[in-house]
């Protein structure tokens, strides 16, 4: 199988278009239908359903779409190591980051990027819910936890330091937490299905954050929603400290029970699926956010 129809089929998964993926490779709309036609005919399995309406990926498609990645990246590869093929980064990277995260720091840096590679499409997928990598087809993805998936693979952007904090308003109105036992009869902010956190001291007491033992819990799903709420006066939340560290430098917020800090020590991880080869647009974003977002506050 050629790597001209792979990388046509990539596109025509990206887009669902047949026509417009055979267009960006310099093909007419028959001369892509065929090719498709015949690498489906090769494998012996339809890639693509189609309509009069629509194309969408079969399931068949969905499995072998990371299998013609890899092999485009690793055609590209044995170019380059030639020093051969194409110079230029072009076609779609799909990327998965927290809402948050993206709207405070990607957000800014996207017009830098996007000058300095005008041939890539990004296609951003943003949100504080966990996306599978695997299922929904994602080139790379941002992750703040801690990793545990052996069918994927890492580079560490940043470390994710947690920490208890609430404004003074609230802090005014219910008083200050001197021990972690005090913190059951505040109101306490959290991500919907939240897991109890362990706070340790310096002298290694330890003690739990847990707002369904509070005396009154508020569950949202989004960290800047938490983070405004927190602002207003809602409670007190745990926040990563790149999410919080201007709002403590400006007074709007103050460090609940500064002693102590969560036991989980999380990091924002830059992860993708495993393979032999990382795509030269997978590699070149993963330096940018590296080179620009390495500093975060932590």
């Amino acid at each position: 199988m050629d790597a001209q129809s792979l990388r046509l089929f990539v596109l025509a998964a990206e887009t669902l278009n047949i026509s417009a993926a055979g267009r960006m490779l310099g093909m007419a709309p028959a001369v892509a239908s065929t090719r498709i036609a015949k690498l489906e005919k090769l494998l012996g399995a339809e890639l693509l359903h189609r309509s009069t309406r629509k194309v969408s990926l079969s399931f068949e498609g969905q499995d072998f779409l990371p299998y013609a990645r890899e092999m485009i990246a690793q055609e590209e590869a044995a170019l380059a190591a030639l020093g051969k093929g194409k110079t230029n980064i072009n076609g779609t990277l799909r990327f998965a980051a927290p809402s948050t995260f993206a709207q405070l720091y990607l957000c800014p840096l996207l017009p830098l990027f996007l000058d300095d590679f005008p041939d890539l499409t990004l296609d951003l997928q943003l949100s504080d819910a966990q996306h599978d990598l695997i299922e929904g087809s994602y080139d790379l993805a941002l992750r703040n936890t801690i990793l545990d998936d052996s069918s994927l693979i890492a580079r560490k952007l940043a470390d994710d330091k947690r920490i208890l904090c609430a404004s003074p308003k609230y802090l005014k109105q219910h008083g200050v937490p001197t021990r972690p036992e005090d913190l059951q009869t505040h109101r306490l902010i959290a991500f919907q299905n939240w897991e109890a956190k362990t706070l340790i001291q310096n002298d290694g007491t330890r003690a739990e954050y847990d707002p369904k033992q509070a005396a009154q819990s508020l569950i949202l799903n989004d960290g800047m929603t938490q983070r405004n709420a927190t602002l207003n006066g809602a409670g007190i939340s745990i926040n990563s400290l790149w999410v919080v560290h201007n709002d403590l430098k400006a007074g709007a917020l103050h460090q609940v029970l500064p002693d102590f800090e969560v036991v989980q020590k999380p990091a924002l991880w830059l992860t993708y699926p495993k393979s032999n080869v990382v795509s030269a647009k997978v590699r070149v974003f993963m330096d940018f956010l590296i080179k620009h977002l390495s500093g975060l506050p932590n």
